[in-house]
């Protein structure tokens, strides 16, 4: 009797291991199998979300099959605690598994509603988009000027959602002066602002903040970040170039960030200057002289004055030599790291060739040319305005 019945529980033993393989073999293909979704959701993590809740969330959208085969297959993976707050673009057909991944991983939200603070050259600009969860890409819906307009109804709503995406958009090229006076007038932002950061010193760059978010430590956010920039391009440089100190580089990357906007050209401006700086040539360039006109407050709608290039300030290159007192706007880090890795050429002049870029030249000869054939496209245009240039 003791037999049959260890005959029989051993039998039940194996049925149920058996099943439980088939139950786990099944689990872990439909983890990892497609997911039912047909288009693209937009998964949001809400602060300190549990993942049974997020489970849930993600069974009623209908991106998983099954909230108890995501917790337990979360679980499995190592990954149940691991969520980060967001929102999260999850492409049609993702598995479980990916959607962990995306949801534990972090990083900038990818999808919902979105406002941006852009602090531009000529202008700022308050931008509302949303994700198109068919393409996957977002549509800008509101857009404003602050300094000029009220603040939209829409855009309004939108910073009160408690999801709502907020980031400061910081244009390459832009004094340290408009990047407070930006800040100053992101109206979901918060504290005061006590000094201007040294100019160069910001980086441009896109920043995720939190509403109500500390105006001055987002400051040091950017003057965190630029400094780390500066630091490695300094440390790769290569031998000989005639820079003293990082900051001598920051000075030069903000020249080269104003000469030319082309990604291209900016280590053959670099080269004209540090060319120019080698030979002991004066700098002779534009942007610093209207540096000298605005020291950064604001811009200079119309051509420089005889009078403004004849006079001597801290920044005009025509009449100092070597480099200015200081950079002229916050230099993105391509440019930093074309001032402190130049082309290598002969270049030491160059000029609008009309197509948006530059002619560069090597002698005063060949420069003469490429500013008469300049000379000729604006009289065509019927431009006003001088691109010389350098």
């Amino acid at each position: 009797m003791w037999k049959n019945i260890a005959s029989t529980f051993l039998t039940l033993a194996i049925f149920l291991l058996i099943g439980v393989a088939v139950v786990v073999a099944w689990g872990r293909a439909q983890y990892n199998g497609a997911g039912p979704a047909q288009v693209a959701q937009c998964v949001q993590v809400a602060r300190g979300a549990s993942l049974s809740a997020v489970s849930k969330q993600l069974e009623e959208q209908g991106a998983v099959s099954s909230a108890y085969i995501f917790r337990a297959g979360a679980d499995a993976a190592g990954k149940a605690r691991d969520l980060k707050f967001g929102s999260y673009l999850v492409p049609p057909g993702a598995s479980m598994a990916q959607i962990v991944d995306v949801i534990t991983a972090g990083g900038p939200s990818t999808c919902g509603t979105e406002v941006i603070y852009r602090v531009g050259v000529r202008a700022d600009s308050v931008v509302l988009r949303d994700i198109n969860p068919a393409t996957g890409a977002y549509e800008e819906r509101v857009k404003y000027d602050p300094a000029t307009e009220s603040i939209p109804e829409a855009i309004v709503q939108a910073e009160a959602k408690p999801d709502a995406r907020l980031r400061v958009a910081v244009a390459e090229g832009v004094t340290s002066w408009q990047v407070v006076e930006g800040l100053k007038r992101a109206d979901f932002l918060s504290g005061e602002i006590r000094t201007v950061p040294a100019e160069g010193m910001l980086a441009p760059d896109s920043y995720e903040v939190a509403k109500g978010a500390d105006r001055a430590a987002l400051l040091t956010e950017m003057q965190n970040r630029q400094a780390a920039i500066l630091q490695r391009a300094w440390d790769a440089r290569p031998f000989g170039l005639p820079y003293q100190s990082p900051e001598e580089a920051l000075i030069m990357a903000s020249i080269v960030e104003k000469e030319t906007g082309i990604p291209d050209e900016r280590a053959a401006v670099a080269s004209v200057f540090v060319n120019r700086l080698e030979a002991g040539m004066r700098l002779e360039t534009d942007p610093t002289v209207i540096y000298g006109v605005t020291e950064g407050r604001g811009v200079l709608d119309r051509g420089l004055r005889r009078s403004e290039l004849q006079r001597k300030t801290d920044w005009n290159t025509y009449q100092i030599d070597g480099l200015p007192k200081t950079p002229i706007a916050n230099p993105g880090k391509a440019a930093i790291e074309a001032a402190l890795n130049p082309a290598d050429t002969e270049y030491v002049f160059f000029v609008a060739d009309g197509s948006g870029g530059h002619q560069f030249s090597r002698t005063l000869e060949e420069h003469n040319a490429a500013v008469a054939r300049w000379r000729e496209i604006e009289a065509r245009q019927g431009a006003a305005q001088d691109g010389s240039g350098g």
